[in-house]
C-alpha cells in the first residue's frame, strides 16, 4: 500500500523499501544542493555575501559526507540521476546568483523549505514504520532538518524576498524540488 505524504514512500512488508527510498532520496538532494551552492559561488565568490554562501555550502558538504556514509551503511544504491543533478544544480545555483545576491538568497529560501518540508514527512514515517529502529537516521534527518531551517531563515535575513518577481521564483524551484524529488526515490 501506499503512504498518503508528499514523499509518497512505499511500504512494502518492511521498513528497508522506505529507508531506501529516503536513503536514495536524500542523498540526491545533498549532492544537488552542493551543486546549487557551488554555483552561487561560482559567480559571486568574490562579493560580500560569499562567506554566508559558503558556510551554508559548509554544512551541505557535511550533509553529503554522511548521506554517502549511509548509502555505503544501508547498502543503497544512488539514483541514476546524479548526472542530471550535478548539471541541473550548478544552474540552478548559478542562473540564481546571476539576479545578485537576493536572488541567490531567495533560491536559498524556496530549496531549503521544499526540503525542511520532505525532511519533517521522512521523520513522520520513520516514527510510524519503528522510532527505535531507525533511531540513528531519525536523528541525523532530524539534525539535517534543523540546519535547513536554519538556511532558510538566512536566506530571509539577506533579503530573499526583496528579489524581484520573488513568490513566482519561489514556486518554480519549489515545484523542480518537488519533481526532483519525486524522480529521485524512484529512479
Amino acid at each position: 500500500s501506499l503512504r498518503a505524504c508528499s514523499t509518497r514512500l512505499a511500504r512494502e512488508g518492511s521498513g528497508e523499501a522506505v529507508v531506501e527510498r529516503i536513503v536514495r532520496v536524500d542523498h540526491a538532494g545533498e549532492y544537488g544542493a552542493n551543486r546549487i551552492y557551488a554555483g552561487q559561488m561560482a559567480v559571486l565568490g568574490r562579493t560580500s555575501v560569499a562567506p554566508v554562501i559558503q558556510q551554508m555550502w559548509n554544512q551541505e558538504k557535511d550533509h553529503l559526507k554522511k548521506f554517502n556514509e549511509l548509502m555505503v551503511a544501508y547498502r543503497v544504491r544512488p539514483t541514476v540521476l546524479l548526472p542530471f543533478w550535478n548539471v541541473a544544480g550548478f544552474v540552478l545555483g548559478a542562473g540564481s546568483a546571476l539576479l545578485g545576491r537576493k536572488g541567490a538568497m531567495a533560491c536559498t529560501v524556496a530549496v531549503e523549505e521544499s526540503i525542511a518540508e520532505h525532511y519533517n514527512n521522512q521523520i513522520r514515517t520513520l516514527i510510524e514504520e519503528d522510532p527505535e529502529k531507525y533511531k540513528e537516521l531519525l536523528q541525523v534527518i532530524k539534525q539535517f532538518r534543523d540546519d535547513e531551517q536554519e538556511h532558510h531563515d538566512i536566506g530571509l535575513e539577506h533579503d530573499a524576498e526583496a528579489t524581484p518577481a520573488y513568490s513566482v521564483l519561489k514556486t518554480a524551484i519549489q515545484l523542480g524540488c518537488k519533481a526532483a524529488i519525486f524522480l529521485s526515490e524512484r529512479i
